[in-house]
Formats: C-alpha cells, sequence, structure tokens
C-alpha cells in the first residue's frame, strides 16, 4: 500500500480518509523536512536577538504582555499543554483523532509554526503505531483553534495523558514505551504550535463531509424508488426543465435521477389525470442540487485549510508576526451551511414517505402493509424519520454566529467552529436513517403495487433501479406482518454510510457524477 507523503500543501480528502480509516502509512516530503529546519532556525535566531514573540517568550492569551525568562522557555511549553487539557465528554473516535493528528503534521510541514523535525516526526510515529491519544470531545471554542482538545493530543507526545493502543486504554508513557518512542522535551514555541490549530474542527468536518456525499447518492436512489412506487412522472426531471435554471448541482442530480429511473414501467403509468407529482417528488433535482452544489463549496474550504497553517505566530521568512489564521470561521460557516442544506433535503425524504403510507395519495393500502388495522406497518417507521428531522432542525441552528468572549476579551470573538462541525456530524448519523426509511418504505411500496403479479425487477423498474431494489431485498425482506423495523433502519443507515450503495451504483456505472 503506497504512502500519504506530507508536503505542507498537497494533502487530499481522499488521503486524510485513507490514514483516518484505513490506516495507510505516513511519511515526511524531504521539501517538509527543509521547510521545518528552517522555520525552526528562525526561531532560535529571534530567540539569540531576545525579541519578544508571543507564546515563544511571552504568556499565553490575556498573558501576552507577560515576559517570560530564557531559562523557563522550556516550562513554558510543557506548562501549556498541561492547563489547557481540561476538554470534558466523551472521547472522540480513532478515525477522528487519526484524521487530527495527519492535520497537524501536515500543517506543521509548512515550517511556518517554528517546531524541530522531531516534533512532526513523533507524530507521525504515533500515526503509523496506531497509537490513538484519548481526545475529549468537548471544549474546544474554535478561537485560538481546538486548544483543549489538541492539548489532550500533545499530552501524549511528551509521555503523559491516555492512548488507546489495540483497542485499550493506557498512559501516554506506557503507549510510547510499547513502540520505543521517546517523550518530547518541548522546546519554545513548540508546546504553543501543537495546540494552536484548527485539526479537530477540520478532520470532524472532513469525515462529515464524506459521509454527507453517501447520503446524497443515497438520497437520489430513495427519490428514483419512491417516484417508481409512487408511480410518478418524470417530467420535472427533463434536462431542459432543469437547465432553464442551470444550477449546477441541479444539472448533476436530474442527470442522476434520470439515469436511476431509467427503463423503469411503473413511471407515468398512474393517475393520468394528475398533471403534477408533490413537490417531494417534483422539486428533487433542486433541492438534492442544493446539497451537491454545498458539498462542493465545503470540500474546497476543507482542502484549502487541510494545507494551511492555522496556528500563531507564523514564521514568515525571518519575521515572527502574530496573526489570526487560528481562527475557526471558515469552517464553522461551511459546516452550517452544509448542515442546513442536509436537513431540508432529508426533510423532503420524509415527506416522500408520508405519500406512500397514505392511502389516498399512493392508491396503496395503508402504511403499506398488508391487513392494515391489525397490521401498523410502517406507521411508527414515518415517525422515526419525522423525530429525526426535527432534531436535525435543531441541530441545524448555526453554530458559527455564537460568540462568547474569554481569556479576559483578548479573545473577544470565537467560532464555536468545533461544535458546528460536532453538530453536522450527528446531523449526517440522523439523516442516515431517514434515507433508510425512505429506502425501505420505497421498496415495500413496489411489492405491493405488484403483489400478485410474477414480476421481474429489472423488467419493471429497470436496470438500475432493480439492482437497487435487489440490494434491499439482500438486506431486508418483504414485510407480511408486523416486526420489528429497528434493526432493519440500522442495517440500512450502516450500509449508506459505509459506502456499500455507492459502491453498488458505481459497478453500474450509474453513481452520481459532478
Amino acid at each position: 500500500m503506497d504512502s500519504v507523503i506530507l508536503t505542507g500543501d498537497t494533502l487530499t480528502i481522499s488521503d486524510l480518509i485513507n490514514v483516518a480509516c484505513c490506516g495507510k502509512e505516513v511519511k515526511l516530503s524531504e521539501q517538509a523536512r527543509s521547510a521545518i529546519l528552517h522555520g525552526r532556525q528562525m526561531v532560535e535566531r529571534h530567540l539569540e536577538k531576545g525579541l519578544p514573540a508571543y507564546g515563544v517568550n511571552t504568556g499565553f492569551g490575556a498573558l501576552c504582555d507577560t515576559s517570560v525568562s530564557a531559562d523557563t522557555l522550556r516550562d513554558l511549553q510543557q506548562n501549556i499543554v498541561r492547563s489547557h487539557a481540561a476538554g470534558v465528554g466523551e472521547y472522540f473516535s480513532a478515525e477522528i483523532v487519526r484524521a487530527a493528528m495527519l492535520l497537524r503534521a501536515n500543517s506543521l510541514c509548512r515550517g511556518e509554526s517554528g517546531v524541530r523535525p522531531i516534533v512532526v516526526e513523533t507524530l507521525v510515529r504515533l500515526l503509523n503505531h496506531n497509537i490513538i491519544p484519548a481526545v475529549h470531545s468537548q471544549g474546544s471554542l474554535g478561537a485560538s483553534g481546538d486548544l483543549a482538545l489538541l492539548a489532550d493530543l500533545a499530552l501524549v507526545l511528551i509521555g503523559e495523558g491516555s492512548a488507546w493502543v489495540g483497542g485499550e486504554l493506557i498512559s501516554g508513557v506506557e503507549a510510547l514505551k510499547m513502540f520505543d518512542i521517546t517523550p518530547l522535551a518541548l522546546e519554545a514555541k513548540e508546546g504553543l504550535a501543537l495546540l494552536n490549530g484548527t485539526a479537530f474542527m477540520t478532520a470532524i468536518g472532513i469525515l462529515a463531509w464524506q459521509k454527507a456525499w453517501r447520503l446524497l447518492v443515497a438520497q437520489n436512489t430513495a427519490a428514483a424508488l419512491s417516484l417508481a412506487a409512487f408511480q410518478g412522472n418524470t417530467a420535472a426531471y427533463d434536462p431542459a426543465v432543469i437547465e432553464a435554471r442551470p444550477h449546477a448541482g441541479a444539472i448533476s442530480v436530474g442527470s442522476h435521477l434520470r439515469t436511476l429511473i431509467e427503463g423503469c414501467t411503473l413511471l407515468n403509468s398512474g393517475n393520468q389525470t394528475k398533471i403534477q407529482d408533490p413537490y417531494s417528488f417534483r422539486c428533487a433535482p433542486q433541492v438534492h442540487g442544493t446539497v451537491l452544489d454545498a458539498l462542493q463549496h465545503v470540500k474546497a474550504t476543507l482542502e484549502i485549510e487541510a494545507n494551511s497553517t492555522t496556528d500563531n505566530p507564523l514564521i514568515i521568512g525571518d519575521r515572527v508576526i502574530s496573526g489570526g489564521n487560528f481562527h475557526g470561521q471558515p469552517v464553522g460557516a461551511v459546516l452550517d451551511y452544509l448542515s442546513v442544506a442536509m436537513t431540508s433535503m432529508v426533510a423532503m425524504s420524509e415527506r416522500r414517505v408520508n405519500q406512500l403510507l397514505h392511502p389516498a395519495y399512493s392508491g396503496l393500502p395503508a402504511f403499506i402493509i398488508p391487513d392494515p388495522g391489525v397490521n401498523s406497518g410502517f406507521m411508527i417507521a414515518q415517525y422515526t424519520a419525522a423525530s429525526l428531522v426535527n432534531e436535525n432542525r435543531v441541530l441545524a441552528t448555526p453554530a458559527s454566529v455564537q460568540s462568547v468572549p474569554v481569556s479576559a476579551d483578548q479573545e473577544d470573538h470565537i467560532s464555536m467552529a468545533t461544535f458546528a462541525a460536532n453538530k453536522a456530524n450527528k446531523l449526517m448519523d440522523n439523516s442516515a436513517a431517514i434515507i433508510a426509511v425512505e429506502i425501505l418504505s420505497a421498496g415495500q411500496a413496489i411489492d405491493l403495487r405488484l403483489d400478485g403479479q410474477d414480476w421481474d425487477p429489472e423488467g419493471m423498474l429497470g436496470a438500475n433501479l432493480a439492482q437497487v431494489y435487489n440490494f434491499v431485498r439482500e438486506q431486508v425482506p418483504f414485510i407480511r406482518q408486523d416486526s420489528r423495523l429497528s434493526g432493519y433502519i440500522k442495517q440500512m443507515a450502516a450500509l449508506i454510510i459505509n459506502g456499500d450503495l455507492e459502491q453498488l451504483l458505481k459497478q453500474q456505472s450509474a453513481d452520481l457524477k459532478i
């Protein structure tokens, strides 16, 4: 397996996912080593001249005007790691921590943070040995970056804190000893450089982005299945209609929907007096397309963030300059945007489920179950979807517009970007369950529509939808009488999140293309 080579400016979302989720090896490029050495030399020259520099020979935050003597510079850097480790809540998943470790290493590779090469090398060794620092998930303001969270990570580098190794939580010093890694003795600027950055908000955001992409693919598929089950009209998906309002996302989604429904004979075969379908069917290209447009913007922002120097101060040429690259607003704002777009899309999903369950709309038995009354069918599955839609509406409330001044008002505007990222990640998990309910409902409705007929899935649904229908039926049977649905919903949601459905469509050349 090829390694991911860190340069500081070429890391992709695909690279990060391969390292965070698949354990791909990480190496430093010679370009990175050279840049790191140069930055470190500039810090040491600055100290030799006795010039003041924030966090190098001064205190932190509101203590920025407090000078620190040369003989306590190491204490300063060790102390910031210990004092800032004030996070609370559950620990992050291994994938999120690995992603954040990679992002912090890549940022330090740019040489503008002033650390020694040994700092980045140690971080990479932890990654390659799968030593996962135990990092609390709450406590970041996204102001000077993810201070409390990155402090948990940095503790392990200095032989403190706790880490997961082989699924067991052990002390940081034990974890390092297991792989003969020497704890770091931090020099000037290094503790601050490890803590002051946007690694966790960006890591969570990228992993949420991957989920959102898979959700969009699944949501298009669910909408196509539902349209078939509803015997809906395809006129609204006509490319001439969509291109009359040429948003790129809508055009791509419209093309994807047409690919999915190609050859489906159930479509355009229902009530011929009905000229238009409800919005939840008719407006799918526009609403789903908004999510695709958001995903494109979010991806561009996160890839910039992944290849940026996000601490403070920065080593620019031979100068040490205080700035604000640690502020999480670019990340928080786009993740709030993605959350809003995703919430509207899956709300539409729940509305399509409602259309299928209502006999006056679909012409099917109530709650898409044989012998309704004795059976309640998918009645409460819709309740679950509606519950999650409403939870998502709360989670979609923007975090990046919130601010609480801290550090004696030195840090008087914060981004709450890590909260925006955490909310987005939770929202994606909720959305997977909502889409799972629609897929299961659509499959059930199709079976009821054709009940009693000897039917061929490909002949009735077309090649692509037939493959999806068969995929669903391999996992979940047709429900003839009431049974517990929660396990089926969880199972289908996992297949969506893990990319199984997306992979199926790729094999059919029926995946979403942009």
